[in-house]
């Protein structure tokens, strides 16, 4: 497949920003699976694109943040640090309609929903990043990342999702509920060096929610998360 199969005027329109050179814009959405695929692909992968787009999206945002709340520094890194998280940056990218665009191996455009998916489409979002940076320069880059993801910076705030979710969850029964929540193994299989666990996370003896994984941390995440959604808080 050339690079000229896809009309990028399309993904520029949901920008909002027109790009000088095109194959800045084409390259930010090949991912590295594809060139193994397609090793007469003219453009590069788009890796330090997005090295270049992580550095511009953290400095548009630690200057907001800095020039707009007179908070101290702990908290300002726990907001930045929601505000560029792959789960952030995935849903934004997803919401503009990139994903159709990514340049995929035959593999990796299965995969669609999964966790590394989520993981491609955080890195791509730094890539146009970047490549907006090096086409039209800081101010047009930094007018970009205010209308996309500062602008999430309000919902975050109101809602907490700087704390991880076992301290959201904790938080939050003890203002509604008067109870601090314990976590318990539900179920537990698999040999030492693979496990997978199922773990319940309880108010009193009330089960509210359960979460999986390989790990008790990563089940007790996963609890928490579902007993927010589960609490409506």
């Amino acid at each position: 497949m050339s690079s000229d199969e896809k009309d990028f005027s399309g993904l520029e329109e949901k920008l909002g920003v027109t790009f000088k050179n095109i194959d800045l814009l084409n390259q930010a959405m090949v991912h590295r699976s594809y060139l193994n695929e397609h090793p007469d692909f003219r453009l590069g992968h788009n890796e330090r694109l997005e090295f270049l787009g992580d550095a511009v999206l953290e400095l548009v945002v630690t200057e907001y943040l800095y020039s707009n709340y007179p908070n101290p520094e702990g908290d300002m890194t726990n907001w930045r640090a929601a505000l560029v998280n792959a789960n952030t940056l995935s849903g934004i990218c997803k919401d503009m309609g990139a994903e159709d665009y990514l340049f995929l191996s035959r593999g990796e455009s299965k995969d669609s929903g999964t966790k590394a998916r989520q993981y491609i489409l955080a890195n791509a979002f730094e890539s146009i990043i970047g490549a907006i940076y090096l086409d039209g320069g800081y101010d047009v880059a930094k007018k970009f990342i205010t209308e996309r993801v500062l602008v999430k910076l309000p919902y975050i705030l109101e809602h907490k999702l700087y704390l991880d979710p076992k301290s959201r969850f904790q938080e939050a029964a003890q203002e509604v509920a008067g109870v601090t929540p314990t976590y318990r193994v539900v179920d537990e299989k698999g040999p030492d060096h693979n496990k997978w666990f199922k773990i319940g996370v309880y108010l009193n003896d009330e089960l509210v929610a359960e979460g999986e994984g390989s790990s008790k941390q990563e089940a007790q995440v996963q609890a928490a998360e579902n007993g927010i959604k589960a609490k409506g808080w």
